[in-house]
């Protein structure tokens, strides 16, 4: 049997007691290690589980899954997601492949950041579609994440912004000359995805278009969910570019339409109150 457990958002004892069981029982154990971060290291999860794990980076999962399904018609064989095991599209293909080589699997859930964003106030069924947020380059610097906000945001729905993570990646230099070579690990920051959002926003005035989103848009940082030193912001995308939430993970919300209880939600979390409900009544229903 081939299992997926989500471990939650949080440390090690956020695992389910259903998951525990199964990691407990399990003859090889996975640790998928680049499309997400726990607050504490592979040890004390190793402390806490009783069992040995495999770190499992993005070139084992993607490019050697057949290695972690080996024998696991045979045995019990675990692997472990931070956050829901379907939280990437990376594990459904996990699983198409152990269905294709006959090998039974178990999915056994947890909590994402797709639902405890509702931490910060904003209705789960208020959001549009998620966007994934990627560190812009010298000569790389997509927009196709602002028009998906963009949309969102004309429809009256919020935009969960999963921030980019770059976890052992090669310069293009070492990828070049085949060195196994990788960077160290970077994080993007809320302050980081704020200044690139005004940075399109710049871009699309300067081509005559006056944005939906601006500086005054009511945004949200959240940082570490699930975690004890959780923090969250509530104020203007400007404000985002600025605020001070300590170290990963990070994501960032732009609101819609915000009912009233959203609205009293969100003020508990304010940087600077009078900004924000001068700018946030505009959006409310």
């Amino acid at each position: 049997m081939l299992y997926l457990v989500g471990l939650g958002l949080g440390d090690a004892k956020d695992i389910t007691v259903k998951g525990l069981e199964a990691v407990r029982r399990c003859r090889r154990v996975y640790l998928e290690a680049y499309t997400s971060v726990l607050t504490v290291g592979k040890e004390a999860l190793e402390e806490f589980y009783g069992k040995e794990l495999i770190l499992a980076d993005r070139e084992t999962v993607e490019q050697e899954a057949d290695s972690i399904l080996k024998e696991a018609d045979v045995c019990d064989v675990a692997f472990l997601v931070v956050g829901d095991p379907f939280g990437a599209t990376t594990h459904s293909d996990l699983v198409l492949r152990a269905v294709k080589l006959g090998i039974p699997y178990k999915v056994i859930h947890n909590a994402s950041i797709m639902s405890a964003v509702g931490c910060c106030g904003l209705q789960l069924y208020n959001f549009g579609e998620t966007v994934s947020i990627v560190f812009w380059t010298d000569t790389w610097k997509p927009e196709s994440f602002f028009d998906k906000i963009k949309k969102n945001r004309q429809n009256g729905m919020h935009t969960l912004c999963l921030l980019d993570i770059k976890v052992k990646e090669q310069s293009l230099e070492n990828l070049m000359k085949g060195r196994k070579i990788y960077e160290p690990p970077r994080y993007m920051s809320v302050n980081q995805a704020a200044e690139q959002l005004l940075a399109i926003i710049q871009n699309r005035r300067l081509q005559g278009e006056e944005p939906e989103i601006t500086e005054n848009t009511i945004c949200v940082g959240l940082a570490r969910v699930g975690a004890p030193d959780q923090k969250i912001a509530s104020g203007t995308l400007y404000q985002m570019s600025t605020v001070e939430l300590g170290g990963p993970l990070h994501s960032l919300i732009v609101t819609g339409t915000m009912h009233p209880l959203e609205l009293e939600m969100l003020k508990l979390f304010s940087l600077d109150s009078s900004s924000f409900e001068k700018n946030a009544f505009q959006r409310t229903t």
